[in-house]
């Protein structure tokens, strides 16, 4: 808890589009207001490139010193998507083929549509509670204390619209400006 007694987050941008510049990162900024609106501190922000490594330590680290860690990015179709087995071996936990996030993708693509790429979306860490991404199917997961969203802005926005009520807030920071002419 933070020092006026508000939970608190943290939060892991992973992708290397993001380090190397052609990609700018806005869910950082749309993530802070969201959870300043909540009563919740967001006190760090880390971001990771698509390694393995780095992604368990900073997810690890994060999931350990706040109440609320969130990560955006690396749970597509693509071979450099491995946040969910990332986030399994920073939890011990195996990744199997989740039956809900299975069914999910077959209603949104239907059984002709669902290439193995996509099925790839629908392995996530054994236990992990999903979160719904109605913008494209392909869903998001919590596992302990850490939700993680895709990282294209839409839909990470649209997850976190799912996520925040279930979230314990605090005391909203609250800024007003005055102009006065003297």
């Amino acid at each position: 808890m933070s020092q006026n007694n508000n939970p608190t987050a943290g939060m892991v941008i992973i992708g290397n589009e993001i380090l190397s510049g052609r990609t700018q990162d806005t869910n950082g900024n749309f993530l802070g207001k969201a959870l300043t609106q909540r009563g919740i501190s967001l006190r760090e922000v880390r971001i990771v490139p698509d390694d393995e490594r780095l992604i368990i330590e900073a997810v690890t680290m994060l999931s350990e010193r706040y109440d609320t860690v969130f990560t955006t990015g690396g749970i597509g179709p693509t071979h450099d998507d491995i946040t969910a087995a990332a986030i399994a071996k920073a939890f011990g936990q195996q990744i199997i083929l989740h039956p809900e996030a299975h069914q999910t993708l077959l209603a949104y693509y239907g059984e002709e549509n669902l290439t193995e790429a996509r099925l790839k979306m629908a392995k996530l860490p054994d236990g992990a509670e999903l979160v719904p991404n109605p913008v494209t199917g392909a869903p998001g997961f919590r596992v302990e204390n850490v939700y993680v969203m895709a990282g294209v802005p839409k839909i990470m926005q649209s997850m976190l619209e799912s996520i925040l009520p279930k979230l314990k807030g605090g005391t909203p920071l609250v800024s007003l400006s005055l102009m006065v002419d003297l």
